[in-house]
């Protein structure tokens, strides 16, 4: 099991790389230092809450998406639908997504790979 500041690491890379965001972007945008983001994104220290709040607003997601394990960083954000709101899409919205996708995948599996990932191959 992964500890906390090992998840955050991981779920900050991850929505970093979602968005395509520097480091250098990042930090100059939510005002924190570089060394500082560096060093959560290292796992050696872990964001004050404020920072996470801020993280979260700028990622458009739930604090909890930041903070806690998950099995698959699948969580659907506003621009996933092309619906620049900004904010937090409200967790039954995403668990409607959710039950569309499970069930298109049951239908359809021939889009996974091995890892339950669509799969990029053209049909």
């Amino acid at each position: 099991m992964s500890n906390s500041k090992e998840i955050m690491a991981k779920n900050i890379k991850y929505y970093m790389d979602k968005k395509s965001i520097s480091r250098q972007k990042l930090s100059d945008d939510l005002n924190i230092k570089y060394t500082t983001l560096a060093t959560w994104l290292q796992a050696d220290s872990y964001p004050r809450i404020n920072s996470i709040e801020k993280m979260a607003k700028y990622f458009g997601i739930d604090k909890s998406d930041l903070v806690e394990e998950h099995k698959d960083n699948t969580a659907v954000t506003w621009d996933d639908l092309g619906m620049p709101y900004g904010g937090v899409m409200p967790k039954e919205l995403k668990e409607t997504y959710a039950d569309l996708a499970h069930s298109y995948f049951k239908r359809h599996p021939e889009y996974l790979n091995k890892n339950g990932n669509k799969n990029n191959e053209e049909q």
